[in-house]
């Protein structure tokens, strides 16, 4: 199902180059350090998100680990979409990487059919819709969230479909354009419909958050998706846990709310670009 991306050490000297060059002066913490970001949404059309993504990955240099937990790209429909835009993205993560930062991603909603390919040209790992992992001393429970919106029925049938494997290969194998095409198509189906939905729907099921995180034994749960960045404090198996949100990243503002563990525990921190 996955398609390789060709892996070239001749990188472009486009959006990714200029951008980190810019970034050179931002400072690099010298302690152990784990990082984690969601629903950047990246796009052409968001420039300074895109400027402040790149800046982003230039000062996480010397960090333990960097944690995509979904919907990285606005929308992403093959590892064979290789535009100018997309290798400069792939280029910045494979810098990153190749200092020594290991990386992580999850699949979002909006970017379920990132492959192999991807992860090879940026030296990452593609993680399972949950995975439960360890970060500077925090054992916690990582997901892009949507798994967690049951309320929203005809959503999480959308999500049951677009996960299956006979349908992504199905997908996989439409033209290049067509499935531009599609995507296009889907993003406007869903800002319709999310824009006449119940807020209530949209967020997470209470129920299925604390099953989660018994199943999986953790007292922390850091996750994206809803745009919704706070921490929520909440009983799990009698003991006190918390839920961590991850927000979006906001063109108009210039600032994401992202997570970072180091010897100070871990919390969310405001990032500006």
């Amino acid at each position: 199902m996955s398609r390789r991306l060709p892996w070239s050490s001749n990188r472009p000297k486009s959006l990714a180059s200029e951008a980190l060059g810019q970034a050179s002066n931002l400072p690099h913490l010298i302690m152990s350090r784990t990082l984690f970001i969601s629903d950047l949404h990246l796009s052409p059309d968001l420039p300074r998100v895109t400027q402040g993504f790149l800046s982003y990955l230039k000062q996480a240099q010397g960090a333990t680990a960097l944690y995509v937990l979904g919907d990285l790209f606005e929308a992403w429909v093959g590892d064979d979409n290789l535009d100018d835009y997309n290798v400069a993205v792939i280029n910045a993560f494979r810098t990153l990487s190749d200092s020594g930062t290991r990386l992580f991603f999850v699949h979002g909603n909006r970017d379920f059919l990132l492959g192999e390919g991807f992860t090879q040209a940026t030296g990452g790992t593609l993680l399972p819709d949950s995975q439960a992992i360890d970060a500077e001393g925090e054992h916690l429970l990582v997901m892009h969230g949507d798994q967690l919106c049951t309320s929203d029925e005809k959503y999480m049938a959308f999500r049951a479909q677009s996960r299956d494997p006979a349908w992504q290969q199905m997908m996989l194998e439409k033209p290049l354009d067509q499935r531009l095409m599609i995507a296009n198509m889907w993003r406007m189906q869903s800002k319709a419909m999310n824009s006449n939905k119940p807020e209530n729907i949209m967020d997470v099921t209470p129920e299925d958050v604390v099953r989660v995180m018994q199943d999986a034994g953790v007292k922390t749960l850091l996750h994206g998706h809803t745009h919704r960045p706070d921490v929520h404090a909440l009983e799990v198996a009698g003991q006190t846990a918390r839920r961590m949100v991850l927000g979006d990243w906001r063109e108009d503002s210039g600032e994401a709310i992202t997570g970072i563990a180091d010897a100070q525990g871990l919390r969310l921190e405001t990032w500006h670009f």
